[in-house]
């Protein structure tokens, strides 16, 4: 049973302009409705696709990478090496330790070396901070015997001056996320009085028992269904299809909407659409996988299509491809000290 939601008046009457405004955001909804269904019909199949492509190139990357951390801690301690070698090789291992810590295509012994590898870096790194905070304070006493008319003074400052603008930045998009959560909870609590209200409304415009008509009755009691399936799923723009059509078949709005009930509609139009938005990002947001997904989706201003992440996929997978050949080689080299030690002096390693 299908409706038309769209605005009906007179033949030689012009619609008003907020009027054409509800129109457009009706049809806004109707695409929305459309793409969200494509979304829910694509989101398994992508999944499977980068499961089966994308999934089986990241773990071989894995297993190379861990071998690597493998031979690269084994020479740590068992090797000589200058300090600044040494220092090359803290680094590496390291990085390829914070990497893996997540990964799921390591055994359970192999993620284990990797938390005991990250887990003594990290402690290494707070010792050190710990140290460099404990002279701090000498330096800062001895900054007070400074002349302070000198220009250095106003020097000193600087880096207060660049902490309070980093602040500041982070307080305004705290704020600007604050907002858009709070205009979100009050788009969900106006829909939410919205499907109440519209509900209502038609059960008590239709209700079957309110009808002597047998042939009228079974027509409002199928329309009171449709009504009670909608509200049960919390679909305000369907209500709202049925209540419209509902006054235009009474005669309502022969003469057009009202402006009071254009602008309860827009509201409600408004926040469907807005939930509508919501499950979209939601999907597209559990497909995306990786940094280069993200930026592309982003680059998109939410326009990104179903045949963008496809394409996503398969250039994630030719790029770790090709980063899993180069890992491979790189590995040959760190088998050996001597190549290591190449590796080291031509800091590639």
């Amino acid at each position: 049973m299908s409706f038309d939601l769209k605005i009906t008046v007179q033949p030689d009457a012009e619609l008003s302009p907020q009027q054409k405004k509800l129109n457009r955001l009706i049809e806004k909804i109707e695409q929305q409705k459309i793409h969200l269904a494509a979304w829910e019909k694509a989101q398994n199949d992508i999944q499977q696709y980068a499961r089966q492509t994308l999934v089986p190139v990241y773990n071989e990357l894995h297993t190379v990478l861990f071998k690597q951390l493998e031979q690269l801690w084994k020479y740590l301690h068992g090797s000589d090496f200058s300090k600044a070698e040494v220092m090359q090789l803290d680094e590496k291992i390291q990085h390829l330790a914070a990497y893996l810590k997540d990964s799921k295509a390591l055994s359970a012994q192999q993620a284990h070396t990797v938390e005991e590898i990250d887990t003594f870096y990290q402690q290494h790194t707070e010792h050190t901070n710990a140290k460099k905070t404990k002279k701090k304070p000498f330096v800062e006493t001895d900054s007070k015997f400074e002349d302070t008319d000198s220009d250095e003074e106003e020097t000193a400052f600087d880096p207060f001056d660049e902490w309070d603008s980093t602040q500041h930045e982070q307080q305004r998009e705290q704020a600007k996320l604050k907002k858009q959560q709070e205009k979100r909870e009050q788009a969900e609590k106006m829909a939410e009085q919205s499907l109440k209200t519209v509900y209502l409304k038609i059960a008590a415009i239709i209700h079957p028992d309110r009808e002597q008509d047998e042939s009228k009755k079974l027509e409002k009691t199928e329309m009171l269904q449709y009504a009670n399936a909608a509200y049960e799923q919390q679909d305000l723009f369907y209500l709202l299809k049925l209540q419209i059509q509902i006054e235009q078949n009474r005669g309502a709005v022969q003469k057009g909407l009202s402006a009071d009930q254009i602008k309860f509609y827009k509201l409600a139009l408004d926040a469907q659409s807005q939930k509508l938005d919501d499950e979209i990002n939601e999907i597209i947001d559990s497909l995306v996988w990786s940094e280069n997904a993200k930026i592309a989706v982003q680059k998109s201003k939410g326009k990104v299509q179903i045949s963008d992440l496809y394409k996503q996929i398969d250039a994630d997978t030719a790029a770790i491809k090709q980063q899993v050949k180069w890992e491979k080689e790189r590995l040959k080299y760190m088998s050996r000290v001597k190549g290591l030690e190449m590796l080291l002096e031509n800091r590639v390693l």
